[in-house]
């Protein structure tokens, strides 16, 4: 519990971000080009993405707690730069800093509770870790959109963010305690489902079968790159398409939480879900509803229409995102497990950079409706990937 609290923090520090960036490069450094406005998003992809890598690396030789301390050390920076940056320049610099710190701390919270909870309760424990996250992303979504209402979109909200990386490191370092050492007695018992897929792989070994060669681990890499593909394109276009409706910004901010509200809170049911009826078929079907979500918002021009859409979106994340690291702690050798989640995550973090751009040059050539529903079209083909390369019986725990 204590480490759900400490992700609850980790989310709520990139929840200081999501409703006011996109507005702030709208309104007061002006950018004109949606894939301009959008680099920030990029900047933090790419970065989270590589500390991802290697932060399972890291933690597997120097352990979990060092690495969790140093992300938040590391996020000290971040809010001021937000509040004094007076170009656009020094705000992407600080999504640069904010990646390298959440792939430490998320990252490592995710090590930590499935180091600590076994193969039984895996999907339940990713639920809490990503519950706790995402419902701290999305309750600072909304305090951050009201505060931006009443006092302006800076400093105020990112004050918040502030005290947020302050508990986080305290935390830390008082409280948390190291779990390496539950991985490596578990690794004792563990039975690997490839008969060449021991606990002594090399990072490259670990980094092609996660990617490419194993049909479950690289089924869940491209879903969850897909997820964050349309999670960067949420985070990024959706205040503007939202803006540009005529919706205030209180009500921006309602819209802003309310996705991450419902994927936060529904981990709570569906990571334990996945545990009892497998992963594959939950998987599959968050994708399809992520699918129709982003459909609605494409074709929507009403604040209900894009409640109803945004409730849908977080549904459907919310039945992927916990079930897509438990698939990988399922399949994964204790002792390279860390390794693999961290490359899992490279590549779905990866998605908010691709998400960016793709979504940013769509959006200048043919308009945000027109991207969202592109988007809305590869989201559905990666939950139908998966369907089909996905093998259906991985969940099923595998102890000696």
């Amino acid at each position: 519990m204590l480490l759900v609290a400490v992700n609850a923090l980790v989310g709520g520090t990139l929840g200081q971000e999501r409703t006011v960036l996109p507005l702030l490069a709208d309104q007061v450094f002006h950018l004109d080009r949606y894939t301009s406005a959008l680099t920030y998003i990029v900047a933090f992809g790419l970065a989270k993405a590589g500390t991802n890598y290697f932060a399972g690396t890291l933690s597997d030789r120097f352990g979990r707690k060092p690495v969790l301390v140093a992300g938040w050390l590391i996020a000290l920076p971040v809010p001021l730069l937000l509040i004094f940056g007076p170009t656009w320049g020094w705000i992407v610099a600080a999504n640069v800093i904010l990646g390298i710190s959440q792939g430490l701390t998320w990252s490592t919270t995710v090590m930590m509770k499935m180091d600590l909870v076994g193969p039984n309760r895996r999907g339940l424990a990713m639920g809490f870790n990503e519950a706790a996250g995402y419902l701290g992303l999305a309750s600072t979504a909304l305090a951050t959109g009201y505060i931006a209402a009443e006092y302006g979109l800076r400093p105020g909200p990112f004050l918040l963010g502030a005290v947020y990386i302050a508990l986080g490191t305290g935390l830390s370092v008082v409280f948390v305690r190291e779990t390496h050492q539950h991985a490596k007695a578990e690794a004792a018992g563990h039975v690997s489902v490839h008969a060449h897929a021991g606990g002594d792989l090399s990072n490259r070994q670990v980094f092609t079968l996660t990617s490419f060669r194993d049909r479950s681990l690289s089924s869940v890499s491209q879903a969850g790159l897909v997820n964050n593909l349309n999670d960067g394109l949420a985070w990024g276009l959706f205040p503007i398409l939202f803006a540009a409706g005529g919706l205030s910004i209180a009500r921006i901010g309602i819209l802003a939480a309310v996705y991450p509200a419902v994927w936060g809170a529904g981990q709570l049911i569906t990571g334990g879900l996945s545990d009892r009826i497998g992963r594959k078929w939950l998987i599959v079907g968050g994708m399809i509803v992520q699918a129709l979500a982003l459909g609605l918002v494409a074709g929507g021009h009403s604040f209900d229409i894009w409640l109803v859409a945004a409730v849908l979106l977080g549904a459907g994340t919310a039945m992927v995102y916990p079930t897509l690291l438990a698939a990988i702690g399922d399949v994964a050798h204790p002792e390279w497990r860390a390794r693999s989640v961290g490359i899992y995550r490279l590549w779905r973090d990866g998605g908010f950079a691709v998400g960016a751009l793709l979504s940013g040059l769509l959006a200048d050539a043919f308009g945000i409706p027109a991207a969202v529903a592109v988007v809305a079209v590869l989201t559905a083909a990666s939950g139908l990937i998966v369907a089909v390369r996905m093998r259906g019986s991985d969940h099923v725990p595998r102890t000696a």
